[in-house]
């Protein structure tokens, strides 16, 4: 018994089987003939050579001026009363002890820290990077 649905040919019958159609490629894309060789790809080099080349690169920056600053806070104050300053005077600014502090590189906002001594010298932790789409909080 045969089923209806089966397209295969019967050799008994006299039928010869039919090759499938040819499947053409994709636009753009080569047929199998025209595929070149793996062997002629060139992989690049991962062996460390270009490290060296990039550390070159950064050393041009080695002798590169950047001014850094650190705003501990921000006060409005008259001409007059900046006159009037003397040593140890106090001047009270917009940020409690223990606030973040805000870290500038040539003006622009970088990062927050906060400030530390260390064998009797301020310093600055980083604690935050700011993110460039957030430097003007």
């Amino acid at each position: 018994m045969t089923d209806p649905h089966d397209d295969a040919p019967d050799p008994a019958a006299g039928e010869t089987p039919v090759d499938p159609p040819a499947v053409e490629p994709a636009s753009g894309e080569p047929a199998a003939s025209e595929t070149p060789a793996a062997a002629s790809f060139q992989f690049p080099s991962f062996d460390g050579g270009s490290s060296s080349r990039i550390a070159s690169d950064l050393a041009m920056l080695d002798d590169v001026n950047l001014r850094v600053s650190v705003e501990l806070g921000r006060t409005r104050m008259f001409v007059e009363d900046v006159l009037k300053l003397v040593p140890e005077a106090v001047i009270e600014l917009d940020k409690a002890a223990g606030d973040p502090v805000d870290v500038f590189v040539n003006g622009r906002h970088v990062a927050r820290g906060e400030v530390l001594v260390l064998n009797e010298n301020f310093c600055v932790r980083i604690n935050e990077i700011i993110p460039v789409s957030d430097e003007d909080d």
